[in-house]
């Protein structure tokens, strides 16, 4: 397994609990949108401890970006990378597989569950191929919502959120489960991506194929 020591350059916060990290990226690191690495803090006491972090930036970009939930009760590692600033180091492995995008469809995401959609949401809009892909996301509250303004841009009316713990009335306050999906979706034929909690990506795949959807267009996270 290769090791690549890399400086972060910019960490900020993007949600209340969630930061973006902007790395140095190794010469000959590649990878596909939606797809990750294991992660460590280079640091005596930290870098055993491997955490798998989707990329967020673009693979033609200069630099890595990582977009990371941080759980302060945890005192884990997150915890510990919410502390990191500019000039500390990460180490960074070998990419891996995760999601990959086949065609349009309908995304579904819970919380930090986003993060492999961010980058392919961004490759396809810089190929102006945004077209006809839908967004569903599951927040508990409004501040929850992660790149609300930018996903609010790229995809308008096609971004769609629901709230489980906040009535606005400007949002949904459903659950993802059968009913609320088949008020949102018309065509069950077309491609699903699902990534969050692994209780909620069984629950919205099993809602999914039992509404009509083909489970090789179910998509979720391999690894």
């Amino acid at each position: 397994m290769s090791e690549h020591i890399v400086k972060i350059l910019l960490s900020e916060p993007v949600t209340h609990n969630v930061k973006r990290f902007k790395v140095e990226r190794p010469s000959d690191y590649a990878f596909v949108p939606g797809q990750a690495t294991d992660v460590s803090i280079n640091s005596t006491l930290w870098k055993k401890e491997l955490r798998p972090f989707t990329f967020t930036g673009l693979e033609d970009w200069d630099h890595l970006e990582f977009t990371i939930k941080i759980y302060d009760d945890h005192h884990g590692m997150t915890e510990q990378l919410g502390k990191l600033e500019a000039g500390d180091e990460l180490i960074l492995h070998d990419v891996f597989g995760a999601i990959h995008y086949h065609d349009e469809g309908t995304f579904i995401a819970g919380g930090a569950g986003v993060t492999p959609f961010i980058a392919i949401f961004r490759q396809l809009e810089k190929e102006s191929k945004l077209g006809n892909n839908t967004l569903i996301f599951s927040n508990n509250k409004e501040r929850d919502i992660i790149l609300k303004d930018e996903f609010s841009h790229m995809l308008g009316d096609r971004f769609i959120n629901t709230l489980t713990k906040q009535k606005k009335s400007k949002y949904d306050n459903s659950m993802i489960d059968e009913k609320y999906l088949s008020e949102k979706v018309q065509d069950f034929s077309q491609y699903f991506y699902i990534c969050g909690p692994d209780p909620m990506v069984e629950a919205v795949q099993g809602a999914l194929i039992s509404l009509g959807a083909e489970k090789e267009k179910v998509i979720i996270e391999q690894f």
